[in-house]
C-alpha cells in the first residue's frame, strides 16, 4: 500500500484521564504544524517490537485543519500486543515514529441528524465528530457508555463543550449496558448512526438498525479492538483460486498473516475488520465473519469476507485471490 506521511513526534505531555486511560499530546520536534485531519481519522504508531497500532485523533478545539499537536487517548490493555503498555510508558520528551493521518471512519456529507454511540475508549474518534458537527451547525446527539464514571475519560470536557447533547451512561449505575435498541428506535429515521466501541455494542447497533428498517448507508462503525482471535479457534485451510496453492492458517494467525508468510501478495490496511479494503470473494467454504463492515445480507450470502479478522467455519475456504 502507498505510504502516508512519515512522522517523527515528540511527547509534549501525558495525563491520566480515566481508569486505565492515558491522554498523550504529540508535537513535531521543530514545533511545525502537523498534517491536517478530518473527524474519525487516526495515526499509526510504530511499536518498538515491530508492527504498529492505530490511535484515533481527538479534536476538542475544532482545529483539525491546522493542528499544532495531536491528542490521543489510550486505554491500557495488558492482554494485548504490548502497544498500549508502550504508549502508557511514554514520558514528556520521548520520541516515536508514526504514519498518517488516514480515515476509514469519516462523517457523511449530509445535513440530517446524527447519533453518536461511544463505548469506552471508542469515544475518541467521536469527540472529533462532535466538534465537526458543531462547527457545521448540524444536529447531533452523543450517548457515551462506560463501565463506571471513573472509566468515562473526557466526559467532563465533552459535557462542557456540548452540554445536553451529551448523554452519559454508566453500566454500574444504570444496572446494565446502554439500551441500544431503544436508542435506535427513538432516533430520527433519517439519522446517520456512528458507533465505536466493543464488537457486541456494534453488533447490537447494527441489529437494531436492521430491525428498525434503516438503510445500510446510515450505519457507520469502527472497532477499537481486534477480533481476529477468540478462544476455541482452530486451524483451517485456504485455497488460492488463481494458483491452486493450499495454505494452512494456524489458530494463532490471521488469514493475511498466513498468506503473506507463504508469499501471497495482498492489499489491506486496518487489520481490525472495519475498513473493508481486504474484502475478498469466497468461492467455496463457509466464512466465520468477525468484521463490522458487511451487511447482514452480505454475511448471510457467504460470498465475501474480510480476510484480516474473519476465519472459517468449514475446514477449507477457496478464495478469489
Amino acid at each position: 500500500m502507498k505510504a502516508l506521511t512519515d512522522l517523527t513526534l515528540i511527547v509534549r505531555r501525558t495525563d491520566e484521564v480515566g481508569e486505565l486511560i492515558r491522554e498523550i499530546e504529540l508535537v513535531r520536534p521543530d514545533g511545525a504544524p502537523l498534517p491536517p485531519f478530518e473527524a474519525g481519522a487516526h495515526i499509526e504508531v510504530t511499536l518498538p517490537e515491530g508492527g504498529h497500532n492505530a490511535y484515533s485523533l481527538i479534536d476538542f478545539a475544532g482545529d483539525a485543519a491546522a493542528p499544532a499537536a495531536y491528542l490521543l487517548g489510550v486505554r491500557r490493555e495488558d492482554a494485548g500486543n504490548g502497544g498500549s503498555r508502550f504508549m502508557h510508558g511514554l514520558q514528556a520528551g520521548d520520541r516515536l515514529d508514526a504514519t498518517g493521518p488516514k480515515n476509514h471512519f469519516p462523517l457523511d456529507d449530509g445535513q440530517g441528524p446524527v447519533l453518536l454511540l461511544a463505548g469506552g475508549i471508542g469515544v475518541t474518534p467521536l469527540i472529533a465528530m462532535a466538534s465537526a458537527l458543531t462547527a457545521r451547525g448540524r444536529d447531533f446527539r452523543m450517548v457515551y457508555a462506560s463501565r463506571s464514571p471513573a472509566a468515562a475519560a473526557f466526559a467532563d470536557r465533552l459535557v462542557a463543550a456540548h452540554g445536553a447533547r451529551i448523554q452519559l451512561h454508566h453500566d454500574d449505575q444504570a444496572g446494565g449496558p446502554v439500551p441500544v435498541a431503544e436508542l435506535i428506535a427513538k432516533a430520527d429515521p433519517a439519522a446517520h448512526v456512528y458507533v465505536c466501541g466493543p464488537k457486541p455494542m456494534i453488533d447490537a447497533t447494527r441489529a437494531a438498525m436492521e430491525a428498525a428498517g434503516r438503510a445500510d448507508a446510515q450505519f457507520h462503525a469502527e472497532l477499537f479492538e481486534n477480533t481476529s482471535h477468540e478462544a476455541g479457534d482452530r486451524p483451517f485451510e485456504v485455497e488460492i483460486a488463481s494458483t491452486g496453492q493450499v495454505i494452512t492458517v494456524p489458530a494463532d494467525q490471521t488469514i493475511i498473516e498466513a498468506l503473506e508468510a507463504a508469499g501471497v501478495d495482498l492489499v489491506y490496511d486496518c487489520q481490525r475488520g472495519d475498513c473493508g479494503i481486504c474484502q475478498t470473494d469466497v468461492l467455496e467454504g463457509t466464512p466465520d465473519h468477525r468484521d463490522v463492515v458487511l451487511s447482514k445480507e452480505e454475511r448471510d450470502s457467504g460470498k465475501v469476507m474480510q480476510i484480516c479478522v474473519s476465519r472459517a467455519l468449514s475446514d477449507r475456504l477457496k478464495l478469489d485471490l
